[in-house]
């Protein structure tokens, strides 16, 4: 083998090593949650709201034992999903559902931590909602056309956007 065509190998082999790193690199985002929305389905009586999340810093979720401040049972970030529920009025439009008490609406849940493998903190995907069989107000005369509003909150506190679901017809 002559020297030129060593070098013409080391240099093939370098630039494959370097276009190959490049289609794995590591895609990078923002610390505080994206999320988008994906779907919502009714099967029966009962309700599955799905949407995208993306993370920078991986610490969507919060465990049980996730108890103390800010987590503990009178905080507002004891929740790290907040559903918001309304309803299409006739004469109104758009007006958040209230609950007897004439408070305002709003499922919340208790997302688990999302464990991750290898170095890169950075995650995404699909967080699946079971909303169960009270997904809309019962006792409402609008409850035939409703819609959501989420948001996702990680465990440093930060507060993802706000996006809708389509709008449903029950």
């Amino acid at each position: 083998m002559n020297h030129g065509t060593k070098i013409h190998y080391i240099f093939s082999f370098t630039l494959l090593i370097a276009v190959m790193s490049s289609c794995f690199k590591k895609e990078t985002y923002p610390t505080e949650p994206i999320i988008s929305y994906d779907s919502f389905s009714i099967s029966g009586e009962k309700a599955n709201l799905t949407f995208n999340f993306t993370d920078g810093d991986g610490d969507i979720g919060l465990s049980d034992s996730d108890t103390l401040s800010p987590f503990d049972v009178n905080s507002e970030f004891h929740y790290n999903l907040l559903i918001s529920y309304f309803e299409k009025d006739d004469v109104l439009g758009w007006i958040q559902g209230k609950n007897l008490d004439d408070t305002p609406t709003v499922f919340k849940y208790r997302i688990k931590p999302i464990i991750t493998l290898g170095k890169s903190k950075g995650i995404k995907g699909k967080i699946d909602v079971d909303m169960g069989a009270v997904f809309y107000n019962p006792l409402s005369i609008q409850n035939d056309t409703i819609k959501y509003e989420i948001q996702l909150i990680d465990k440093a506190l930060n507060k993802s956007n706000r996006i809708e679901s389509e709008v449903i017809i029950r």
